[in-house]
């Protein structure tokens, strides 16, 4: 091997070295927490007589339980979405009381209809939804 073509492949060995475990510890954009799951199977009861209740007293509160954002909305009904973003998968998805109410990641500035329609241009995947049924006091989110 000449000495010109062993520099070159030490060279690209060793960028590869440096720069490996990096794009293994990093998240799309560099952000923290990308790539995470959708929920999925998701089936729990919340108890409104409890402190969970009163966290969802008024329209506009919420909660988040196993990576789920139960909420109020502005009408009084609950809605449930996943905690997790459809643009690029990170955990932050909460319910603002702006256009009505709406699910806003705040990674991205992603915005979606509380049908998980997509309302800006940052992404055209829906944002996932779960049933919601109330019994009493016993709120079931579900899929």
């Amino acid at each position: 091997m000449e000495r010109k073509a062993f520099l070159r492949s030490l060279g690209a060995g060793a960028a590869f070295a440096l720069t490996f475990p990096c794009l293994q510890g990093c998240s799309k954009d560099g952000e923290p927490g990308g790539g995470e799951e959708v929920p999925t199977g998701v089936d729990f009861t919340i108890d409104l007589s409890g402190p969970d209740g009163t966290a969802l007293q008024d329209p506009g509160d919420f909660i988040v339980r196993n990576d789920v954002v139960v909420a109020r909305n502005l009408e009084g009904q609950f809605v449930a979405a996943s905690r997790i973003c459809s643009h690029e998968q990170n955990p932050g998805v909460s319910f603002v009381d702006i256009q009505g109410g709406i699910f806003e990641c705040y990674v991205h500035g992603s915005r979606f209809a509380q049908d998980g329609t997509p309302l800006n241009a940052i992404t055209q995947n829906p944002l996932k939804i779960f049933n919601t049924t109330l019994s009493g006091n016993l709120l079931r989110v579900f899929d």
